[in-house]
């Protein structure tokens, strides 16, 4: 978990007064290291990786105006049940989410969200649920700018044939996670 909790402007000067705060923490989990966002509405990013750098540099990228604060926010409550979600994603996640995204990229992650854990659905299908037949590919680019890694459950998503394609947190991972999914839905 992050230590310190100083605000840290990007560019070293003074953080203007309006610029939202978004809370960071990582934490271990089944998957490895989670950078765990929040801002004032709920959980606005879930990252998976390996390099606690390279995980602030996505959040960075993904929220350039926002001043990131280091610290044990989210809640404590919050990591606990996080962590407790990655562990088995059966049990629900019930904290509150700021998930942004353009409407349709939000219709792709609703459906993505209605797949049960154990459960898989192709891009295709995906396309289908949402009335959006052809648009495979823009739910394959809304599967990889999914911010809330497993709670948008983007793993889920397989080829036509079956197969596992990219992912954005690793193939490997991706492969983790449906293989637990699988195991626990047993």
């Amino acid at each position: 978990m992050i230590a310190s909790s100083k605000e840290r402007p990007r560019s070293g000067d003074p953080a203007p007064e309006a610029a939202e705060r978004i809370h960071v923490a990582i934490v271990d989990s089944a998957i490895g290291r989670v950078l765990v966002a929040s801002s004032e509405q709920g959980i606005c990013a879930m990252l998976p990786g390996d390099d606690d750098a390279a995980l602030r540099q996505a959040l960075e990228r993904r929220f350039p105006q926002a001043v990131l604060l280091e610290s044990e926010r989210p809640p404590e409550e919050w990591l606990s049940q996080v962590a407790a979600f990655l562990d088995d994603p059966r049990r629900g996640l019930t904290l509150p989410l700021d998930l942004r995204g353009t409407p349709f990229q939000q219709r792709v992650w609703e459906a993505l969200r209605r797949i049960p854990a154990g459960d898989t659905a192709s891009y295709t299908d995906i396309a289908c649920r949402i009335g959006s037949p052809r648009a495979v590919r823009a739910v394959a680019r809304a599967c990889a700018t999914n911010p809330l890694a497993v709670v948008v459950p983007c793993h889920r998503v397989l080829r036509r044939d079956g197969g596992i394609s990219g992912y954005r947190w690793g193939v490997e991972r991706k492969r983790l996670l449906l293989e637990r999914e699988a195991r626990l839905s047993r």
